[in-house]
C-alpha cells in the first residue's frame, strides 16, 4: 500500500511517516499543494493525507484539483475544527477529516478504515457476490464501482459507501444520523451536514436532473431512501 503525505511541517511529516512505514506502508511525502497534485496525478497512490493549510496551493485547492482526475481517498489534515471548515474539506472531495493534534493511532484506525472501504484492502468475506441494479444504475461491491447507463461513474469511497447501502436496502429511509454512523463510524464527531454534502454530489453523479432527483429520494422531516 502506497500513501502520499503531504504537510509543510517537516517534524509532522517525519513523524508520520515513521509510524506509517513500520506498519508497512510505503510513503512518499511533500511540502505544498502544487507537489500533491503533480505526485497524485503520476498514480500509484492507494491514499493521500493533506494538509488544510500550506503554501503555494492550499489543501482544499489540491483536493479540488485531484479531485478532476482521480478517486483515491483523502483525509484532510488542520489545526481548524470548526464545523465549517469541515464542510468545505467534504465539499472539496475530501473523503475524511482529522484535527491537530492526533493521536497518531487514531490516524492509522482511519487509514485502515478508508482503505478498506475504498477497495484497496478486502477480504473474501466482505466482498460480495451480486450487482446491485436500480433504475440505470447498477453498483458493483467487488469492484467497489457504479455505472448509469454503462458509464463508469467517479465516486470516491464515502460517496460508494452511501451509494451502495442504500442500493442493497432500496425503499429503507436512512436518517442522516444513521447514515453518518454506519458509513462514517459511530466515534465520528463531525455535523450531519456532511451526509447533505454527499448526498448532493452522488445525486449530480447519478441522477438525470440533480434538483429534482426520483434515484436518491427525500424523505423529508426523515432522511434519504433509493427508490430501486
Amino acid at each position: 500500500m502506497k500513501i502520499l503525505v503531504v504537510d509543510d511541517e517537516p517534524l509532522l511529516v517525519k513523524g508520520i511517516k515513521f509510524n506509517l512505514q513500520n506498519e508497512g506502508y510505503e510513503v512518499d511525502t511533500a511540502g505544498d499543494g502544487l507537489s500533491a497534485v503533480r505526485l497524485a496525478r503520476s498514480g500509484g497512490y492507494d491514499l493521500v493525507i493533506l494538509d488544510l493549510m500550506m503554501p503555494r496551493l492550499g489543501g482544499l485547492e489540491a483536493c479540488q484539483r485531484i479531485r478532476e482526475f482521480s478517486t483515491v481517498p483523502v483525509i484532510m489534515l488542520t489545526a481548524r475544527s470548526e464545523d465549517s471548515d469541515k464542510i468545505l474539506g467534504f465539499e472539496s472531495g475530501a473523503d475524511d477529516y482529522i484535527t491537530k493534534p492526533f493521536n497518531i493511532i487514531e490516524l492509522r484506525a482511519r487509514i485502515r478504515a478508508l482503505l478498506r472501504r475504498s477497495g484497496s484492502v478486502k477480504s473474501e468475506r466482505d466482498a460480495p457476490d451480486d450487482k446491485l441494479v436500480a433504475g440505470s444504475v447498477t453498483v458493483d461491491g467487488v469492484r467497489r464501482a457504479a455505472w448509469k447507463d454503462g458509464a463508469l461513474i467517479d465516486l470516491t469511497a464515502k460517496e460508494y459507501d452511501i451509494i451502495e447501502l442504500l442500493a442493497k436496502n432500496p425503499g429503507r429511509v436512512y436518517s442522516r444520523e444513521q447514515l453518518l454512523d454506519i458509513v462514517w463510524g459511530v466515534d465520528y464527531q463531525g455535523d450531519v451536514r456532511t451526509v447533505d454534502v454527499h448526498i448532493r454530489r452522488l445525486r449530480e453523479k447519478l441522477e438525470t436532473d440533480a434538483a429534482r432527483p426520483e434515484l436518491i429520494c427525500t424523505k423529508w422531516g426523515v432522511g434519504y431512501y433509493l427508490n430501486g
